[in-house]
C-alpha cells in the first residue's frame, strides 16, 4: 500500500520534547505513531529535555518502550556515538528509518525561532552532525526539520540558516552512501 508498515519502522528524534500527549497537536505525533503500530521499542528520542515534559509522559514513553537520551546525557557523549546507538536501535534488522530534527533541541541562543526552545539545548553544530549522519544511513528513508518560524527569528537569521544548514548536511551524507 501507500503507506509503510509502522511495525518495520523506526523512528529517531532529536527533540526538546516526547510528543506523545493524547490527542491531535503539535504535541503528539510520537504517540499517534505508536497508536498507528509503530513499536516503542523502534523509537529513539535524543536531547529531551526533563523540565519541558511532565513525570506523566515521562512515565508513558517508558512504558511503551521508548529509547530517551535525555539532554542532561549528552553533555557526556558525542552526538556521533549517540546517533551511532540511535540508527543501530531504530534500524535494527534492516528497518527503514524516519529522522525528525526538531529544531526546539537546540540550546534557545542558537534557535530564537524555536517558540518551544529553552536555554540548555544542543549546540548548532551537534545538530548538523545529527543532520549527516542520519542522512549516510541508507536505512533513514525520510527525514524532516521542524519547528521553526521564520518571522520569529532575530535580525541575523540564525535559525532559518541552521534549517537551511540541515538540508544541506542530510543531503552530503545521501552523496556519501
Amino acid at each position: 500500500g501507500l503507506w509503510p508498515d509502522l511495525s518495520e519502522c523506526g523512528l529517531i528524534t532529536l527533540d526538546a520534547h516526547l510528543d506523545i500527549r493524547d490527542g491531535k497537536s503539535s504535541g503528539s505525533p510520537v504517540w499517534r505513531i505508536i497508536q498507528a503500530g509503530m513499536s516503542g521499542q523502534n523509537i529513539v528520542q535524543i536531547g529531551i529535555s526533563d523540565f519541558a515534559n511532565s513525570r506523566e509522559y515521562f512515565v508513558r514513553a517508558k512504558d511503551a518502550g521508548i529509547h530517551i537520551v535525555a539532554r542532561d546525557a549528552l553533555r557526556k557523549r558525542p552526538i556521533a556515538d549517540v546517533m551511532a546507538e540511535a540508527l543501530t536501535i531504530a534500524g535494527e534488522k534492516g528497518r527503514e528509518i524516519y529522522v525528525d530534527l526538531d529544531v526546539d533541541v537546540c540550546d534557545r541562543s542558537v534557535a530564537p525561532a524555536c517558540p518551544a526552545s529553552i536555554p540548555g539545548g544542543i549546540t548548532a553544530d551537534e545538530l548538523r552532525q545529527a543532520a549527516f549522519l542520519a542522512g549516510a544511513d541508507a536505512r533513514v528513508r525520510a527525514l524532516d526539520i521542524t519547528e521553526i518560524d521564520a518571522a520569529m527569528d532575530v535580525p541575523d537569521q540564525r535559525t532559518v540558516r541552521l534549517g537551511a544548514l540541515l538540508v544541506l548536511e542530510a543531503a552530503c551524507g545521501v552523496a556519501q552512501r
